[in-house]
Order: structure tokens, then sequence, then C-alpha cells
């Protein structure tokens, strides 16, 4: 946390942060051309950015892109916002909403336990359920095989999609489409790639939600911060969040 706050203490690191929510996925070349700023000055802010995890990097061909991560901003919630001002909870999940964008969403996060453990939460339908509003998602786990999201309180399926590979403990491919109303099934099939690396004694975990066409409906990836929180804690503590929106559905 001491890493998020110092970075969002600059006001020129603040401003890069606004940047990219008006345009993400934006080179260091577009970037520095909105500032008044060498590229050198501008390359070492956003270094300090990505080693908060505030930003995310990515190399598309030659270029080299720089996505905003709102996954720090939601833990800061779930530490001290949700205790003492749950009221302002509703309007920080808005913010986080604005703060991703369209096309790709890319989610980090660092999580201490091993690279088998945090396998076994994403495909463990019961751990799923612990951080995931309470939903399930079983499957065979099988390249090619398919998966099913749902919840007892639905009484229907609330998703589906493909698993297209599937490489323990380390890679995790699947389509996905949403099934919870009109409104999300009209989106169609989008991606989610789940990448784990090893670091110590901590995994770093990448969720990559592709293949969104631009201004897709919200509901697709709005919750992945909040996902990605609960995942977290339950591993590293055994609880479950207990802010209000990871409670909804439960």
């Amino acid at each position: 946390m001491d890493d998020v706050f110092k970075a969002l203490s600059d006001p020129t690191r603040r401003d890069l942060l606004d940047e990219l929510f008006r345009e993400d996925g934006q080179t260091l070349s577009a970037l520095e051309a909105r500032f008044d700023m060498t590229r050198f000055g501008i390359a070492k802010h956003l270094r300090i950015l990505e080693d908060a995890g505030l930003v995310v990097s990515r190399r598309r061909g030659r270029e080299k892109l720089h996505f905003l991560n709102p996954v720090p901003i939601r833990l800061v919630h779930d530490r001290w916002v949700s205790k003492y001002a749950e009221p302002w909870a509703a309007a920080l999940s808005d913010l986080k909403s604005r703060l991703e964008s369209p096309m790709e969403k890319i989610f980090e996060i660092y999580i201490k336990a091993t690279p088998e453990k945090l396998w076994e939460a994403i495909t463990d339908s019961d751990i799923r359920s612990k951080y995931q509003f309470g939903n399930t998602l079983t499957s065979d786990w099988t390249p090619g095989g398919r998966f099913e999201m749902g919840n007892p309180k639905a009484g229907q399926v609330l998703g589906e999609g493909e698993n297209l590979e599937v490489d323990p403990p380390r890679r995790l491919v699947q389509t996905m489409r949403a099934l919870w109303g009109e409104d999300v099934k009209a989106e169609g099939t989008s991606k989610v790639t789940w990448e784990i690396e090893p670091v110590g004694d901590s995994c770093h975990l990448t969720v990559t939600h592709s293949d969104l066409r631009e201004g897709a409906n919200e509901q697709l990836y709005g919750g992945w911060p909040m996902i990605l929180s609960g995942l977290k804690t339950w591993l590293e503590t055994g609880e479950k969040l207990t802010t209000p929106g990871s409670l909804m559905y439960t």
C-alpha cells in the first residue's frame, strides 16, 4: 500500500492516470506529447506507477502500451473505506467503473500463495463461490471442455464458455458469454485469460478480459477488482470480503 500512496502523491502521476482513464492503452510517445516534460521524465513516472501496480504495460508488436489497473484502488477501498464509510461504497464502485476502459481490461495483483493453491482457488467451484459473489463455476477443466457459471439463488445458468487453454498451474484461457440478462447476452462472447507467475513465496496474477466491443456493458468486466480482492483475501486470511458489493449475491 505504501507504493500506491507514494505513486498517487505526485500530481504528474495523477495526471498520467487521468490520461490513461481518458484513453487506455497508450504508448510512451503518445503520453509524452500530452505533457510538458521530457520522455525520460514521463518514463520515470510510469515506472513508479508500474511498481505500485497502478499501470500495466503490454507489448503489441513493436509498441509498448500502458493500461490503467484499478485493482490497487479497490484494495485501498476494501481495507479502509468499507470499514468506516460503507455508504460511500456505491460511489467508489462507480469511480472504479469509470477508471476502466473498453476493448481490453488488464488486472494485476500479488497474492501470497503457491501457484498450486492459486490454481485450485480459480478452478475449484466451492472455493470460487467464496470470492465471486457466491457463484459456482463447474467444468472438467480440459482444453475444449465447457464450463458453466451458476448461483443457487439464480435459478438459471449465469454464464458459459469454453476452455481454450488449460495449463496448470500457469495459464487458463476461456471464452465467456454472460447469460444473466438480455442486455449482457447481446454482448456476445469475450475472452478471459488467467496467468500465474511465481514470485518468491507469492504469485503475480494477471487477468486479461479481451475481445470486448468498444462501449461494452460494464457488467461484463466491472466486477473483476472486487473478485480479485476477494480471491487475495480468501487465500491469505481464509476470510470472505464483507463489502456490500461482495455480499450482494451470497
